[in-house]
């Protein structure tokens, strides 16, 4: 019987199955995280899965028709009975015929991924572009007719001094209704953009209009999609929500899903239907989490990056993907809700995206300039936004420069060995006693140490199931410093290091964390594969920052400031000892939270912010690191841990890093080199 390729998503876990397997079957063999409690009878239906189509370059793989058994009886019962959304299948009924691409959406995963992207305190001046008026509108006159809607505007051009409004069909058909019902007393909710043009009527209302008016401020990442909830009246957040990206099944990175589109006919189509889904259900879902209806929902701002605002926009985004780069549009854009298909807000209201810096600097980098004003700064400053995607902005007062780097998905906890998304059960944080080499760790979801009294009770409800993006820098600089690492990045053997827990693994070494396989548990292991991945990804990050201290001419920065949900959780010491950003104090090295995110609600509550980040934006530099060819010199250089040739003096006040080396057969544990026996 010959065996099958199957390649699960957003976790990246992938293996040989053979032909006939049920998929449910496959992801617990692979380790892969999808639900089930009915035994694989098609009852619970929580094992869904979203399977794929066509050419998946970043996997080598093409899903050709029938690679998955037919639709079956069990299946077609349970959307009969219960509803199955279009493109889904029971990963308990379907059986894997050929090699194919499977997506894990959130809802079928056992550990689903904490989304931690919270929004940030901030003081902002309350101007938004939506307000509530009321108004007293003159009655009907027989003698001197004029139509409703056109005493309304006199209404509001006489008592507010607002000289010209429009309205849709939506807010028409509500108009007379209103009027009458609220004895020709109304409250309007008027959208007026920072540029010249007619307000917006958006809603309206019979009388003095008690209810909420809300906005939602949008960072639609690569991998995950975070929402605030926010009053328009006085700024405050009522909840916040977030999801995975539902295109992350089409490629985990941004070229991959340029490839996505370009091999496959439709392929774009596609990929926006899933995203303005997954927006839609977002929006749903925090309009039930505050308690408010889709009505009260009149604005968004929606950041995100290139080829994130190709796809929602619904253009093809193929020209991204080659030199030169050229963006359809780089202007801020001001459109309706219904133009995306967001059906969980109000019927008239508008969706504002702020603008793109350049082809691979989006509008989700200009967030981050409108929330850190770099271009303010006394100090030179390093903004970078740690992703998927890395934005790095640097600069002051005289200049701001701005540049992306692919560091790929391995931040994210994909690409690694035992990685997963941040779920609860996740590894987080990691520690490494220098002299013993014993590890000890905190998962997400526990407060407590693996080492604490307590830590096995307290973790039994989620268990040990993996290893999350900071877990692994963690581990890895941890490792790093205490010797079990040397500077290349190659792991010792036990002899070498002095301890049993690196273990050999093929023609290389890991470094054991946790095992729990006697029970039935995860072994979590730092491979040789592992550290790999993270050289990759932090290689191309400081190569990126490295590019534009070169253009500023300087081998120092003041202050690092790190964004992003992912960079809220690094440590500055485990960052500076991979090498992921440049020198510096680490009292100057600070988190910013999601920056992007507070980015959009600032340009949400703000008019001014918003006429200001457009004119700040023509003034960014923009450096093109595919093209330049520096930066592969810098990423060569900063393989090493923490680099090659550049210097860490900072670093060295607070780390002294072992000098061992691992690259022969005679390196030992205190870091002395055995010679080599000749003849």
């Amino acid at each position: 019987m010959r065996d099958a390729l199957v390649v699960f998503t957003p976790s990246g876990k992938r293996g040989r199955v053979p032909v006939g397997t049920p998929v449910l079957t496959a992801a617990r063999q692979l380790g892969v995280d999808l639900d089930s409690v009915c035994g694989g009878r098609g009852i619970c239906s929580r094992c869904q899965i979203t399977p794929g189509s066509g050419q998946f370059a970043k996997h080598g793989v093409h899903v050709a028709d029938g690679a998955l058994s037919d639709w079956n009886a069990v299946e077609q019962r349970y959307k009969d009975k219960r509803g199955l959304i279009d493109g889904r299948r029971l990963g308990c009924q379907a059986q894997i015929m050929g090699d194919v691409v499977i997506d894990v959406p959130p809802e079928s995963q056992v550990h689903r991924q904490v989304v931690r992207k919270a929004a940030t305190a901030r003081t902002v001046i309350m101007d938004p572009a939506t307000r509530l008026y009321l108004v007293e509108v003159s009655e009907p006159d027989m003698h001197e007719p004029s139509g409703d809607f056109e005493r309304l505007a006199e209404a509001l051009r006489t008592q507010w001094d607002i000289p010209e409004i429009t309205a849709g069909l939506d807010v028409l058909r509500k108009l007379q209704p209103a009027l009458r019902a609220g004895a020709w007393q109304v409250t309007v909710a008027l959208h007026n953009d920072h540029r010249p043009g007619p307000h917006r009527v958006l809603d309206i209302w019979p009388g003095m209009y008690e209810g909420g008016l809300y906005g939602l401020a949008i960072d639609l990442g690569s991998t995950t999609i975070a929402a605030h909830l926010c009053d328009l009246r006085t700024g405050e957040v009522l909840a916040s929500e977030g999801v995975m990206n539902p295109q992350i099944r089409f490629g985990e990175d941004l070229m991959s899903r340029v490839s996505y589109a370009m091999m496959n006919p439709g392929g774009d189509v596609e990929m926006t239907r899933a995203v303005r889904e997954g927006l839609d259900s977002l929006t749903r879902a925090i309009s039930d989490t505050a308690g408010i209806t889709a009505r009260e929902i009149v604005e968004a701002v929606i950041v995100c990056n290139p080829v994130m605002h190709h796809l929602l926009l619904g253009i093809d985004p193929v020209e991204l993907g080659q030199a030169p780069f050229a963006l359809a549009t780089s202007e801020a854009l001001n459109f309706g809700a219904r133009d995306l298909s967001l059906w969980g807000m109000n019927p008239a209201a508008r969706i504002y995206m702020l603008p793109c810096i350049a082809g691979h600097v989006g509008a989700d980098a200009a967030a981050v300039a409108l929330a850190e004003s770099p271009e303010t700064s006394d100090d030179l400053v390093l903004v970078i936004d740690v992703g998927t995607n890395a934005e790095i902005l640097l600069g002051d007062r005289r200049r701001v420069l701005a540049c992306s780097s692919p560091t790929g998905p391995a931040f994210e906890g994909a690409q690694i060995s035992a990685g997963q998304r941040a779920a609860p059960g996740a590894i987080e944080r990691v520690e490494i006693d220098p002299v013993t080499k014993e590890p000890r760790f905190r998962i997400i979801g526990c407060d407590l140490w693996s080492d604490e009294p307590g830590f096995a009770a307290a973790s039994a409800a989620s268990g040990i199931t993996g290893i999350c993006g900071s877990g692994i820098i963690e581990a890895v600089a941890e490792m790093r410093m205490a010797g079990l690492v040397d500077r290349s990045g190659l792991i010792g053997g036990p002899d070498q290091t002095g301890t049993w827990r690196c273990q050999p693994e093929g023609r290389t070494h890991a470094y054991l964390v946790h095992d729990a396989s006697g029970t039935g548990g995860p072994r979590i292991a730092v491979t040789q594969g592992d550290i790999r991945a993270i050289q990759l990804a932090k290689s191309a990050l400081y190569a990126g920052a490295r590019l534009l201290m070169d253009e500023i001419g300087t081998d120092r920065v003041d202050r690092v400031v790190l964004a992003g949900a992912f960079g809220a959780h690094i440590s500055p010491k485990h960052a500076m000892v991979l090498g992921m950003i440049p020198d510096a104090r680490l009292d100057k090295v600070t988190s910013a939270g999601n920056a992007a995110g507070t980015g959009a609600r600032i340009a949400l509550c703000s008019r001014a912010a918003r006429a200001g980040i457009e004119a700040t934006v023509r003034r960014i530099h923009k450096i093109e690191t595919a093209i330049e060819p520096r930066f592969q010199e810098h990423f060569v250089a900063a393989s090493a841990l923490p680099h090659a040739t550049d210097p860490f003096p900072e670093l060295a006040q607070v780390v002294t890093l072992p000098d061992v080396s691992f690259n022969t057969g005679g390196g030992t544990h205190d870091g002395t080199r055995r010679r080599r026996r000749r003849g």
